[in-house]
């Protein structure tokens, strides 16, 4: 039986709950602060506004925002602003903000329309350049919020999680022998460090720019792709079972075929992994050699 990884405060699923309610809470608390603001403000000024349209505004841009920030997460991603490539990716961003905006306001007012047509009345936005030029100059701000909040967060949990780096030689003093050493990985977790065995990481994952390590139940990300992570590991004792995923052989339980031709491979640890039909035949060609 797969572990739930909620369960494990270490594992980025872990995390998913909160990331989620957080953005809900924040849009939420966001569109009633706004509508009530906007409908005390027509009132004080006596305009002719009924109470629901405040309401229809503020919702619908909301509503469009929270569906943007799964793209906007993944699009960071792809082009993490960090110390070392923020001049490389900002140009990207200027792009991902346009693109943020335009989606974002054509997905509220089409919401918009449709809420005023079911009232009898009709909305209009206005000047579409006029007007997109305005909601650019706030989305834009929305955006870039939303960016560092994620890349805060990311930051955060890297720290409480610990985070990986491989390291290709001893720390002190030159080798004993002219023998292969068997890698190792150095773990900063907060604000402590200890060293990894290669030989006791139980899987891998890829996730986005990092390689999760799996180790006695701890998820440490690594800052590489799974490609070049596998080509450094013993290629003896570990395997890789899908684009995402690579085990050590050590750990291997069982493997369950599975009608579509895939399958999956059950580990020492409880843990349930996919493993895709392109290396299943490779994986029990290796599990089957002396």
């Amino acid at each position: 039986m797969s572990p739930s990884p909620r369960s494990d405060p270490s594992h980025p699923q872990a995390w998913r709950g909160l990331e989620i309610g957080f953005w809900v809470a924040l849009t939420a608390v966001n569109a009633v602060a706004n509508s009530l603001a906007v409908v005390w403000e027509a009132r004080r000024l006596s305009l002719d506004l009924a109470a629901w349209e405040p309401v229809v505004w503020e919702t619908s841009s909301g509503l469009v925002i929270l569906l943007l920030i799964p793209a906007t997460a993944a699009f960071t991603r792809r082009f993490p602003l960090h110390l070392d490539t923020w001049r490389r990716h900002l140009p990207w961003h200027l792009l991902g903000s346009v693109a943020f905006s335009v989606l974002h306001v054509a997905g509220m007012v089409a919401l918009r329309k449709l809420v005023y047509a079911t009232q009898g009345e009709t909305y209009d936005f206005g000047h579409w350049l006029h007007e997109f030029g305005y909601e650019y100059l706030k989305d834009v701000r929305g955006y870039v919020f939303i960016v560092a909040t994620i890349e805060t967060y990311r930051f955060v949990r890297r720290r409480l999680q610990g985070e990986a780096r491989l390291l290709d030689v001893p720390d002190e003093g030159p080798p004993v022998e002219p023998v292969e050493r068997p890698e190792r990985f150095l773990v900063r977790k907060l604000g402590r460090e200890f060293l990894v065995a290669a030989a006791d990481i139980e899987w891998l994952q890829a996730s986005g720019n990092y390689v999760n390590l799996r180790v006695r139940g701890h998820d440490y990300p690594l800052r590489s792709t799974l490609a070049s992570l596998e080509s450094r590991l013993d290629p003896q004792r570990f395997v890789r079972i899908h684009r995402s995923y690579a085990i050590n052989l050590d750990q291997l339980a069982s493997i369950e075929p599975l009608e579509s031709g895939d399958a999956r491979v059950h580990l020492k640890d409880g843990s349930t992994l996919p493993c895709s039909r392109r290396y299943r035949e490779a994986l029990r060609e290796r599990v089957a050699a002396p």
